[in-house]
């Protein structure tokens, strides 16, 4: 289904060289805010190694963000070595395509990994690569990310029922 996600889990330190050798993954497309990086900057604790740690089993990364915020993407790219995409336009296709350039790997070989169902699940689903979701680091109090947090909580309700169901 668009809406689920392959896998599930805290965040990224928990995708591991097995997993992504078990699906065949030879590439990673990262999501930025919330996935790697807090609502202050700050990047997630051993994001760094964990990324090193995929690089020597030659997982190679590429960071799709919709943010226009270039610099800070830039920021995250350099940390831990990555090309980026900013202003991806997830869940349309053409950001993806765009990473799938750069990596040159076929999407079938290729992960998603963020922390939202309705940008990167449904975006990665979309061009049948491997879904990952990851918890949020942590949350802006807005509004419409309340609502948007409240469906996608729904449904990974039913994922997991249908996931426990066989």
């Amino acid at each position: 289904m668009l809406l689920y996600p392959d896998f599930c889990c805290k965040n990224i330190k928990e995708v591991t060289v097995e997993r992504l050798e078990k699906n065949n993954i030879k590439g990673i497309i990262l999501d930025v805010d919330n996935t790697l990086i807090d609502l202050k900057h700050n990047l997630l604790e051993g994001a760094e190694e964990w990324c090193k740690e995929l690089k020597e089993h030659n997982i190679k990364f590429c960071i799709l963000s919709n943010s226009n915020n270039k610099e800070k993407i830039i920021k995250v790219a350099k940390a831990l070595d990555v090309p980026y995409i900013y202003f991806g336009t997830k869940p349309l296709k053409r950001g993806f395509k765009r990473a799938q350039k750069k990596l040159n790997i076929e999407f079938e070989n290729l992960a998603i990994i963020g922390d939202q169902i309705f940008t990167d699940v449904i975006g990665g689903n979309r061009c049948n690569m491997y879904t990952i979701l990851v918890e949020p680091i942590k949350d802006r109090k807005i509004f419409i990310n309340k609502i948007k947090r409240k469906i996608e909580h729904k449904i990974l309700e039913k994922y997991n029922k249908n996931k426990k169901e066989g």
